[in-house]
């Protein structure tokens, strides 16, 4: 269980500030494939000034059709373990690099709420995955609290957060 603060705007920017000097001291271009966050963070990212230097670009998939068509995730994956899998996120987030210019990318797919938990993957419920070009994807579980914005925003923190870890 997740048992940090829910971040708030000023604490998500700051983070992001952080991931992009991290990409641009090392000469990477990032890509995100979202789900849950539906764009936030993207958002994130292009607040910052200068980001066109090291973000190429978001794709916000929500529907299975948007996952296949624009991320590459398999048909046969989607119908075997849902869109909120491991497996989902991994291809989203090998997806994300075929169709970009970006040397990394994160992916994240997950239940915000406040509908749509079953008693295998409640709300809060949230796949996050990392990879650099040329080597291979990382997942990871989080079981976010809170309501809808409170597991959207946790969800951005803990991707910016794998994506410094990854940059370095």
């Amino acid at each position: 269980m997740n048992t940090e603060a829910t971040p708030d705007e000023a604490a998500l920017h700051a983070l992001a500030e952080q991931v992009g000097a991290a990409l641009q001291d090392h000469h990477l271009m990032l890509a995100t494939a979202e789900s849950c966050t539906g764009g936030w963070i993207a958002k994130m990212i292009t607040d910052i000034p200068g980001c066109s230097s090291w973000f190429d670009c978001g794709i916000a998939a929500y529907s299975y059709e948007a996952k296949q068509a624009l991320l590459g995730v398999r048909p046969e994956t989607l119908t075997e373990h849902g869109a909120v899998s491991r497996e989902t996120v991994m291809e989203m987030v090998s997806g994300a690099l075929v169709t970009s210019g970006a040397s990394i990318a994160v992916a994240v797919t997950g239940i915000a709420g406040p509908t749509g938990g079953t008693p295998d993957k409640p709300v809060g419920t949230v796949w996050i995955g990392w990879k650099r070009r040329g080597g291979y994807p990382k997942a990871e579980l989080f079981h976010f609290d809170g309501d809808r914005d409170a597991v959207r925003r946790q969800t951005v923190s803990a991707a910016l957060q794998g994506l410094l870890k990854l940059a370095g």
